[in-house]
């Protein structure tokens, strides 16, 4: 199902985005030395390779990574109870010039290019999976901008994998193969498109489409539409970042949410250089971008007059997007069925317009970039904000708990909290984060946020 590849998505934008490229020299000897089956050079030895790929993950915490390379082989790989040892296999990245090891951690054979999870990976197939630690330093994928990995890696295996009767399974030898292409799970299934509204202003957008729709485009099932608003850090012209950078977009894409809430999932990106006319110098709130924003919404939502359900438009942000989801709420009332702001700010005085609205907002209490109270350029900050909800005549529902809980701990937590809601009929709800207990840094809230079953499942249950 994957509509483009990121090959595809950094040649298209290769003349917008600056980033350091692998040489002339580095990329020759890549073709010189990666197997394939179209023509090129392959491997000597019974079980020939034909491809490379690197398998990158984007994480709750640590944005995109490289998790694993996956090698295919000409034929089914028989280990007969054989365990891959990690030291059979060197991995090396080079990324602008530079170039430094991976570290292996685990290898087992299986029938396609994905990690299995399990404790005792691996079933038969004509892959092997290398994992690599995340942890490594060089482990990422992106930076400002997604990283040049086409060619980038290159794995060699410098050890035999025998049998337990110590019959060779696979070689070692002496070159290397470099990866031919990078699979990104649930982010390669969002298409790539582009939106330019009625006064000339273009914003990118990745969308992802239901299984149900893309079977069967003229059926008249209706689906929600999840709108993604990301943060001030994913502002740029690769239409690529505002998915990786964060779980936002991608965690209503999962197979397993979209088997339990089949939805569409929009995705827009603010393009460079970064327009900073908003009433509050941000830039959801830019009066060019959130016009085009809207547009896109209304447009889009017309030309799937027969698949989308009108009634069950959500709004989903963080950090600055947070902030265009208290502003798009209070201009169009009447449009959004529900929201999830988290580390957001805004404007209290508007407040009194998006009462009805159902909102289950978080943030931490620490917050240094955008404070929980004071929040940034004179407006607000979630505390404030539902105090004036609750001025305005909302119930508000509040929590406060830690942000590093394990997940069932923290969705028990969720769950009391709706429980309280529910009872009090409250359908506005807060989540406080205490002090010194958010991951990594205090103002990346929405780390488990995403990760909510909880609060996933409130929101697919509100309807206008």
């Amino acid at each position: 199902m994957r509509s483009i590849s990121r090959r595809t998505v950094l040649a298209a934008t290769a003349g917008a985005v600056a980033a350091p490229t692998v040489s002339t020299a580095t990329a020759a000897a890549a073709d010189a030395t990666t197997a394939s089956y179209a023509g090129r050079p392959a491997d000597s030895g019974p079980n020939p390779v034909l491809r490379t790929d690197l398998l990158t993950q984007v994480t709750p915490r640590n944005n995109w990574l490289v998790t694993a390379v996956a090698i295919q082989y000409a034929h089914r790989i028989d280990l007969r109870g054989a365990t891959v040892p990690p030291t059979a296999f060197q991995v090396r990245v080079t990324v602008g010039g530079q170039t430094a090891s991976r570290t292996v951690t685990r290898v087992y054979s299986n029938a396609s290019a994905e990690v299995d999870d399990r404790s005792h990976p691996g079933r038969p197939g004509d892959r092997l999976i290398v994992e690599l630690d995340p942890s490594d330093s060089n482990a990422r994928a992106s930076g400002t901008d997604p990283l040049p990995l086409d060619r980038a890696y290159s794995v060699r295996q410098v050890a035999d994998v025998r049998t337990p009767e110590g019959e060779p399974v696979l070689k070692a030898g002496p070159f290397a193969n470099r990866n031919d292409d990078v699979i990104t799970p649930v982010v390669d299934d969002f298409a790539a498109r582009s939106f330019t509204d009625s006064a000339g202003f273009e914003l990118d957008f990745r969308l992802f489409q239901p299984a149900g729709f893309i079977r069967n485009p003229e059926t008249r099932r209706r689906y929600p539409l999840v709108i993604t608003l990301h943060g001030g850090g994913e502002v740029a012209d690769n239409n690529m970042t505002q998915l990786t950078s964060n779980r936002i977009a991608v965690t209503f894409a999962k197979p397993e949410r979209q088997r339990r809430n089949p939805a569409f999932v929009l995705s827009p990106q603010i393009p460079l250089p970064r327009p900073m006319d908003g009433p509050d110098g941000t830039d959801w709130t830019d009066a060019k971008v959130q016009a085009a924003l809207i547009e896109l919404i209304d447009t889009f939502v017309r030309e799937h007059s027969r698949n989308v359900d009108i009634d069950r438009l959500y709004l989903v942000g963080l950090s600055s997007g947070g902030r265009g989801i208290y502003s798009l709420l209070a201009k169009r009332p009447e449009v959004f069925a529900a929201a999830l702001p988290t580390a957001g700010w805004g404007d209290a005085a508007t407040m009194d317009r998006i009462t009805h609205i159902p909102i289950w907002a978080d943030h931490s209490v620490d917050d240094p970039v955008v404070p929980y109270r004071e929040g940034r350029f004179g407006n607000p900050g979630t505390w404030t904000l539902m105090n004036a909800l609750e001025t305005t005549g909302a119930r508000v529902s509040r929590g406060e708990w830690a942000n590093d809980l394990p997940k069932a701990e923290f969705e028990a937590r969720s769950r009391a909290l709706l429980r309280q809601a529910r009872a009090t009929r409250s359908h506005v709800l807060f989540t406080s984060y205490t002090a010194g207990t958010t991951p990594v840094n205090p103002h990346l809230s929405w780390a488990q946020t995403y990760e909510n079953d909880v609060v996933l499942d409130w929101l697919f249950t509100q309807s206008r």
